[in-house]
């Protein structure tokens, strides 16, 4: 089962030799998950105030700039695992350098190929 490791971290203040050792903890845990061969995908994104968050109502869309929500931790990048199961997911969400400082989102990600060979409604899909 594929999974969506989700990385939030409060911002901070940082050095350039911080930022070398965190960045440095990162790339080792990229290529322990890639020796796993679980590592699906990921990316790091910028900064949540460069983020720009699109509703509609009512037929109008509304455009505000900064992220949707007002958080102490910013939602920083993910990883997209491969998994025996939940608990498998969480060690290797443990692993992540942003673990220490912020917390890390494990869900497990909807397989719509699964669900339409079974016949079925995909599990696991929030209501919109």
């Amino acid at each position: 089962m594929r999974y969506a490791l989700l990385i939030y971290v409060a911002p901070w203040e940082s050095t350039p030799e911080e930022d070398a050792q965190v960045m440095a903890a990162y790339n080792a845990f990229g290529a322990e998950a890639m020796a796993a061969d679980v590592m699906r995908g990921g990316e790091a994104l910028h900064e949540a105030k460069t983020a720009t968050s699109v509703r509609v109502r009512d037929g109008k869309v509304l455009v505000t700039d900064g992220p949707f929500a007002e958080t102490k931790e910013e939602f920083g990048g993910f990883y997209l695992i491969e998994a025996a199961n939940l608990d498998d997911a969480i060690k290797w969400a443990a692993r992540i350098p942003g673990a220490v400082r912020g917390t890390v989102e494990v869900r497990p990600v909807v397989d719509f190929d699964a669900a339409v060979e079974a016949g079925e409604a995909p599990a696991g899909i929030a209501a919109g």
